[in-house]
């Protein structure tokens, strides 16, 4: 029932995710604003110009798909603009970006004027919109065109040859920046407090798998700016190609990085064998075909695009037996990190599915790693936290046990006092003269053979409380059977008389009469040897307080404290 439960809330994940695929236009496309324009093509011919081709209009094509043209220069017209609605009003011409050396817009203003404005690769740059959309602002003292036509050059055609045209207003042109802005910010600022949160906790933790999640969060939060168009307003002299480059290197570093989490983050076992291997053949294969396309682009991009696609592809692939052996396992977090990576893995497989042009380009296809990422990096931080919460249950557990062993170590486990190791290491090292009282319980042997074995080892357990009680602050043990020392400095030093008063008004087992004699003595305990010297004192009163009676205190003359 639990497995189904997780189950459950995996596919809601994805169907939420495959729904907004689907969402009304004027709410899944924030940065597609404005009204839609028709993207007519044709390929260029010999003598072709831009007032040839706005009078050629049989000659474009609005029916056959864009990739099937391959690359090259192709000229691309929208429909006249006399039933725009509006057209007035709207001077800005919008296009999504794609890879290609330079692209010209060519307005046909009544009467027959052409004018034209071209964007080679930088040029391109200076006018990217939020949401990687380029924009032309079309002069106001030329009028309203009563059509538009793009020459596009260089074109790699990897999604398409011209796609997402739109003519909008100043207005929804700000408009759709704010909002991407706001967009992309909260996704930056998630991103930088999952950095600084997960940074934090590895500096005090150290578990790799974060180190891991941060490069991840980190890359991702780059891509951000690079995939939004940003990075365009923050460096203006780049190209545009390079800057769609840089959107595959950091979209690898991320795919590695979350490998590299996965496989730290379970236990060993999960990527044992042959999925440890194809985790590490997966992560190479990804970073060389990210090296050969941006390295030699546009050589053969076609192929370079389809093989940094398909390792996108394998990438998804192997997290599902990672998931499998994770659970087989009987990891805690599987589930976590299952939901986590439902939204990146059905995002991951449409993107490739638009890479190879089996479905069509879609804005926020084309920005859903940021968004499937999000999500991911969510759930992800509360599986490490969960998954840091259990070694912290666990290093707990492990320091309780071993206080215990030491505790058990040191400790005398009838009375719970320091046996006799335990207090030698403590007591030998004082500084300054101490006092060593040895108490041995009198007639102990006659107590056994009243009450028992069970019986003595209870007048020795109230014993000890009787010292707890009259020697607070002193150190304490049972050295052996029935005698137990007594040490504290001479300034604090514990009154024989009051222990033995104390052990007189203590109830015993059975209303029991138990006395006790005591020997004392001062001195140096600096040393070994002072130790022995004290014990010997000591040892002896205590057998003067025997002779004279027992129950009854005897002091040996102070030892002498070495000078300095």
């Amino acid at each position: 029932m639990r497995s189904a439960g997780h189950f459950a809330w995996i596919i809601t994940a994805v169907l939420l995710a495959v729904a907004s695929l689907w969402s009304p236009p004027a709410a899944a496309r924030s940065a597609i604003i404005g009204e839609p324009l028709a993207a007519c093509v044709a390929t260029v011919r010999t003598g072709d110009s831009p007032a040839v081709m706005f009078a050629s209009p049989a000659r474009f094509d609005c029916t056959r798909r864009q990739t099937s043209y391959g690359q090259g220069d192709f000229w691309v017209i929208s429909q006249p603009l006399d039933h725009v609605a509006g057209v007035d009003a709207r001077s800005r011409v919008r296009i999504a970006s794609l890879w290609q050396d330079g692209i010209t817009l060519y307005a046909l203003y009544p009467g027959g004027a052409v004018h034209g404005w071209r964007l080679d690769g930088r040029a391109t740059n200076r006018h990217i919109q939020l949401g990687a959309i380029i924009e032309w602002p079309l002069p106001a003292e030329l009028g309203s065109p009563i059509r538009l036509m793009w020459h596009v050059q260089g074109s790699a055609n990897l999604r398409g040859i011209l796609l997402a045209p739109t003519i909008a207003t100043p207005t929804q042109s700000s408009q759709a920046n704010m909002l991407m802005t706001a967009l992309y910010a909260g996704f930056g600022g998630l991103c930088l407090a999952l950095l600084i949160y997960n940074l934090a906790m590895w500096g005090a933790l150290r578990h790799p798998f974060q180190l891991a999640y941060c490069g991840m969060v980190a890359a991702l939060m780059l891509y951000a700016i690079t995939s939004s168009g940003a990075l365009a307003w923050i460096y203006p002299a780049m190209a545009n190609n390079d800057r769609l480059k840089l959107n595959y290197v950091l979209l690898c570093t991320a795919a590695a990085a979350a490998l590299t989490f996965a496989r730290y983050f379970f236990a060993p076992a999960v990527t044992a064998g042959w999925v440890g291997k194809a985790v590490n053949m997966i992560t190479a294969a990804t970073v060389l075909a990210t090296a050969a396309l941006v390295l030699l682009a546009p050589w053969h991009i076609h192929a370079l695009d389809t093989a940094f696609s398909l390792t996108f592809g394998a990438i998804v692939i192997v997290v599902f037996p990672i998931i499998a052996r994770a659970r087989a396992e009987r990891s805690p977090h599987v589930w976590l990190f299952a939901i986590a990576w439902a939204a990146p893995i059905l995002f991951a497989a449409l993107r490739l599915l638009g890479n190879l042009t089996l479905i069509p380009w879609s804005f926020w296809l084309d920005n859903s790693t940021i968004l499937s990422m999000a999500f991911e990096a969510i759930i992800s931080t509360l599986a490490i936290a969960y998954r840091i919460r259990l070694l912290s249950i666990e290093r707990d557990e492990a320091i309780e046990r071993e206080v215990i062993t030491a505790r058990l170590a040191d400790t005398d486990p009838l009375t719970g006092l320091l046996n006799r190791r335990a207090f030698l290491r403590q007591a030998i090292g004082r500084e300054g003269a101490q006092a060593l009282i040895l108490t041995d319980l009198d007639h102990f042997k006659r107590i056994n053979e009243t009450l028992g074995h069970d019986g003595g080892d209870e007048v020795l357990r109230v014993f000890a409380r009787t010292l707890r009680q009259a020697a607070p602050g002193a150190l304490i043990a049972r050295m052996g059977g029935e005698e137990f020392a007594v040490l504290a400095p001479v300034e604090r030093a514990v009154t024989p008389d009051a222990v033995l008063a104390k052990l007189r008004a203590a109830r015993m087992p059975f209303d029991l009469t138990v006395t006790a004699s005591i020997g004392a003595c001062t001195g140096p305990l600096t040393t070994e040897p002072d130790w022995k010297s004290m014990y010997r004192c000591a040892d002896r009163a205590l057998f003067d307080a025997k002779q004279a009676g027992r129950d009854r205190a005897r002091f040996a003359p102070p030892l002498a404290v070495r000078a300095a």
